[in-house]
């Protein structure tokens, strides 16, 4: 790498961190507010039952869940570092079920649907999720497999009006809130769709 391609940080600005701009820290002291004032104080209860939908629906309405997702979907068009400022100032609720829940929700149901899914898709999942009004769990591990996405066996075919699924999964995280859940299979057996 050549030294102009370096990133450095310039210590004589004042800012703390240099992936960090003053709109991430502006973030970052917002939703910590937030978190310290609406979830921390709830954390103990969270932790021995499991923590309600509201807390979902709340970080939606703030804008929280769709930060790094484009505008047209309800998200505020930013980039993975706002992701980080998110993970953050969640681990000041002191519930790490509540962390992981906000984790599945953004960053791993959300993506695919954003990514590969059709416009319909992005409309009938990805608004609502970014809104916190449909929360999603994640379908990965199996029987055999645990969470080794290339050992799994479930198997999507071409069927009439979408893909017939089969296959077993154990452990669906985020299962006991999900309205949706985005389901690892595999599509290619021995070079076949």
């Amino acid at each position: 790498m050549e030294s102009s391609t370096v990133i450095k940080p310039e210590h004589g600005t004042g800012q703390k961190e240099f992936i960090f701009t003053q709109e991430h820290e502006d973030l970052r002291a917002s939703m910590e507010d937030w978190v310290k004032k609406e979830l921390h104080p709830h954390r103990n209860e969270w932790e021995d039952t499991k923590w309600p939908d509201s807390a979902i629906q709340r970080a939606g309405e703030l804008g929280y869940l769709g930060l790094c997702f484009p505008e047209e979907y309800g998200g505020q068009g930013g980039d993975y570092y706002y992701s980080l400022v998110r993970a953050e100032a969640l681990s000041y609720a002191g519930s790490g079920g509540l962390g992981m829940g906000f984790a599945v929700q953004t960053d791993m149901v959300l993506p695919p649907v954003h990514l590969l899914g059709t416009e319909e898709q992005k409309q009938k999942y990805l608004v609502p999720g970014i809104q916190g009004t449909k929360i999603g769990a994640l379908g990965i591990t199996e029987p055999g497999a645990g969470s080794d996405v290339a050992g799994i066996r479930t198997r999507a075919v071409a069927a009439p009006g979408g893909y017939k699924i089969t296959g077993s999964k154990i452990w669906c995280t985020g299962a006991a809130y999900a309205d949706i859940i985005v389901v690892a299979a595999k599509t290619d057996v021995g070079g076949k769709e």
